[in-house]
């Protein structure tokens, strides 16, 4: 039945991507996510349905558009009777002025956030958290998707092998190896009003050795616009390892971590000012009136 009804849906997009191939490329600079009931939305939805009918998926949950890009999320069910939340994602680029589609990332469970400024002098990008697989020991990526303008394309950030920054990783030391594991992470505002996603790794062999510890930075360089990701040491990464787990400017849902004994020990091991009692050089222990003018 599934099968019947994508072959239907196809074919009336096929159709309709014919009669209207041009005003699928009527579309604003203003990101805004298509209405697919709306009528005067059905050429985009014919167009991508069109653009995808050779891919692999389910069904077509959401079309972001702005200048002739589309975001398109699809899924794939594994069969007739199994439960939408094993569904797997794909993200796909789709072109409004051709039929170019390319996939960005894929995964499970996707979950959508508010949107951030992470380019200077660009508009919100969009965020997202998702795993990497049903019923398992799931590892969480972080990703936010822009429009890239010198490619006329959607694009997603720090995005390696395929994934997007690792934030919670599910696959780490054995239990039998005595190594205390520890995560911490969060995707914060900066002064400038752009914003970064750092990540901590902690590692404590107990008497075997001192702690590690691994930190990351994902932004964006507000020069040359490109994506960095960079290792913080020393002075930088004390700084760090202090901000994450006092919370400062953590955008809300995107952060983790923060309530490890890690994170509670390291606050608490933060000398508190003291209120100063030492009375000044110039007092006596007493006041002394003005003298008194003749």
């Amino acid at each position: 039945m599934q099968v019947d009804l994508r072959r239907r849906l196809i074919a009336v997009a096929a159709v309709l991507a014919l009669v209207l191939p041009l005003r699928a490329q009527q579309t604003s600079g203003s990101f805004r996510w298509i209405d697919s009931h709306d009528p005067k939305d059905q050429n985009i939805v014919a167009w991508v349905t069109r653009s995808l009918q050779v891919e692999k998926w389910t069904a077509i949950r959401e079309i972001g558009v702005v200048y002739d890009a589309a975001l398109v999320v699809t899924t794939d069910r594994a069969g007739p009777q199994s439960p939408p939340s094993g569904d797997a994602f794909t993200i796909w680029n789709v072109s409004l002025t051709s039929h170019v589609v390319a996939p960005l990332l894929t995964g499970v469970n996707l979950r959508w956030f508010d949107g951030e400024h992470f380019a200077a002098d660009a508009p919100e990008e969009l965020t997202v958290l998702y795993d990497n697989c049903h019923d398992c020991s799931a590892s969480t990526y972080f990703t936010s998707f822009h429009y890239d303008v010198p490619h006329h394309m959607w694009a997603a950030r720090w995005v390696r092998g395929g994934q997007g920054v690792l934030v919670w990783n599910a696959i780490g030391p054995s239990a039998s190896s005595g190594i205390a594991w520890t995560q911490v992470y969060a995707v914060m505002g900066g002064a400038d009003g752009r914003a970064l996603i750092c990540t901590w790794n902690h590692f404590d062999y107990g008497k075997e050795k001192r702690p590690s510890d691994t930190l990351f930075r994902y932004d964006v360089d507000p020069v040359s616009g490109l994506e960095r990701t960079v290792e913080l040491t020393r002075d930088e990464a004390d700084a760090m390892e202090l901000r994450l787990c006092r919370g400062q400017d953590i955008v809300q849902g995107l952060a983790r971590g923060q309530d490890s004994a890690l994170c509670q020990q390291l606050l608490n091991a933060q000398p508190q000012r003291k209120p100063v009692t030492t009375p000044p050089a110039n007092n006596r222990g007493k006041s002394v009136p003005p003298a008194v003018r003749h």
